[in-house]
């Protein structure tokens, strides 16, 4: 079960990386604009960390998304 929970969120940093880099942001730049932490950011695209809920509704609303779509990989 837990190499289950690793894949996922490793392939939800992917994702989130994939997205930051497809709109031209710099990690610092779109944390910036969104009130999220650098550090933290780089730590769930590398998908070391799950993010909290709270955090993934920062991000998905800061890709002006749902956290649906944002979860769909």
């Amino acid at each position: 079960m837990q190499d289950e929970n690793k894949q996922l969120i490793q392939r939800l940093g992917k994702r989130i990386y994939d997205l930051r880099k497809s709109r031209n942001l710099t990690r610092d730049n779109f944390c910036y604009k969104n009130y999220l932490d650098p550090s933290n950011l780089a730590k769930y695209e590398k998908g070391l960390v799950e993010p909290k809920y709270t955090t993934l509704v920062k991000i998905a609303k800061a890709f002006d998304m749902t956290i649906s779509e944002l979860l769909d990989f």
